[in-house]
């Protein structure tokens, strides 16, 4: 299967910052922004996206008076994350090859 390079990766990028723990949407904003240049429009979009497809599900926690909405990856997102890095895989080896590194 070919990579959907913006969406899957923007997605595998999302799931796999929450394959390792749980984050409210501002932290798993910032920690993707440490890797790759990504406004937090994008990102809160692809949340979203996932909790609808039921591969992270949602839960409030207060926090100084405040509710923060946390994001965690489901059983079917680690799953989806699982061939998104298969399919990663393969999208680069094949541009390895095609940029002749074989």
């Amino acid at each position: 299967m070919a990579l959907k390079v913006t969406t899957e990766l923007l997605d595998g990028c999302v799931l796999g910052v929450l394959s390792n723990d749980d984050y409210y949407g501002y932290a798993l904003t910032q920690k993707i922004q440490e890797s790759i240049s990504v406004s937090s429009s994008t990102i809160y979009p692809v949340m979203r996206r996932l909790k609808k497809q039921g591969l992270v599900t949602v839960y409030d926690s207060p926090y100084q008076g405040r509710n923060r909405r946390y994001y965690k990856i489901t059983d079917d997102g680690k799953n989806e994350l699982k061939q998104i890095i298969f399919n990663w895989e393969e999208f680069q080896n094949n541009i390895n090859k095609l940029m002749g590194d074989e």
